[in-house]
């Protein structure tokens, strides 16, 4: 379309029960998916530009007014104007202590020595959890957001659990992955020493560790992924072979493993490739870049 305003623009990855999709959105038509199952092919051109996907609140998505540019390299597809604004109505701000919803508190395991605290809406089903890419994870709680707000809150700071961690240490510990006795183990002495700080104002759930290896389908990971860098007009084309997190692991055309961080796909319109056409798009040794440091 020549209209830069009526393109269908990327918006994503999206996790729910059903599975990772990316998310695509348009200012007259609306919202759908593209499911991204194991073996499916995926092959697309960018556009001409990255422009800000805007902001969707409370399922419903208001389009950047100014379609602004965004850097290429960047994790977050918003313009400042649309960042600051999604900002000022989160869960992370508390600036939204009326919403009704009970809410889960959780443990999430990601590497070794790197287990996070977090909430996350009950009715989403632990998306949040595979959003995130953790390989395992336990609920400690359910209950009010402002009281598992501040659960939250203390147990970061009694526990000295960070909230952000180097991003490259998740990606490297999908191969090999550490076992599940591991993780267990891991999660069970946290759970412990958590469910003893809660407040009587969430109810407690009992330690049962989830490891989400299947959903991934982390045994079809290998070493030496390249990360795809993404630009204006240029392709990349192969095969999925897992999702974790944001991360679509891809085998390409010319049998390269490839690493697509699906968060720098949103906001490019994309054009749909022959599926044997080759990848231009440049690709880099599997380590962090300035945009990917911290989770």
């Amino acid at each position: 379309m020549s209209d830069q305003h009526e393109e269908w623009l990327c918006a994503g990855p999206r996790w729910s029960a059903s599975g990772p999709a990316l998310v695509w959105r348009h200012p007259r038509h609306g919202e759908r998916l593209s499911p991204l199952p194991p073996d499916r092919p995926l092959a697309f051109t960018t556009g001409a530009a990255r422009r800000c996907v805007g902001v969707r609140r409370a399922g419903r998505h208001t389009p950047c007014p100014t379609a602004g540019t965004v850097p290429p390299s960047a994790v977050s597809a918003q313009c400042p104007e649309c960042a600051r604004l999604d900002r000022s109505h989160s869960v992370a701000a508390d600036t939204i202590a009326d919403d009704p919803r009970p809410y889960d508190l959780y443990l999430a395991w990601f590497a070794p020595g790197l287990i996070k605290v977090g909430i996350t809406a009950a009715e989403r089903e632990g998306a949040r959890l595979l959003e995130q890419a953790a390989l395992s994870s336990a609920l400690l709680a359910r209950g009010p957001l402002m009281a598992a707000r501040r659960a939250e809150a203390v147990l970061g700071a009694a526990l000295a659990v960070p909230d952000r961690f180097p991003y490259a240490a998740k990606r490297a510990a999908r191969h090999p992955v550490p076992s599940q006795e591991r993780r267990t183990a891991d999660l069970a002495r946290l759970h412990g020493r958590a469910s003893a700080l809660l407040p009587e104002s969430l109810t407690r759930r009992p330690f049962s560790p989830e490891h989400h290896d299947s959903t991934y389908h982390l045994d079809r990971i290998g070493p030496g992924q390249a990360v795809v860098e993404l630009a204006p007009d240029c392709t990349v084309a192969g095969r999925v072979t897992a999702v974790a997190g944001p991360d679509v692991y891809l085998e390409a055309t010319d049998g390269r493993p490839l690493l697509l961080d699906a968060r720098k796909l949103a906001g490019w319109p994309l054009i749909a490739a022959d599926p044997a056409a080759p990848t231009t798009a440049t690709a880099r040794p599997g380590t962090a870049g300035p945009q990917d440091a911290l989770f």
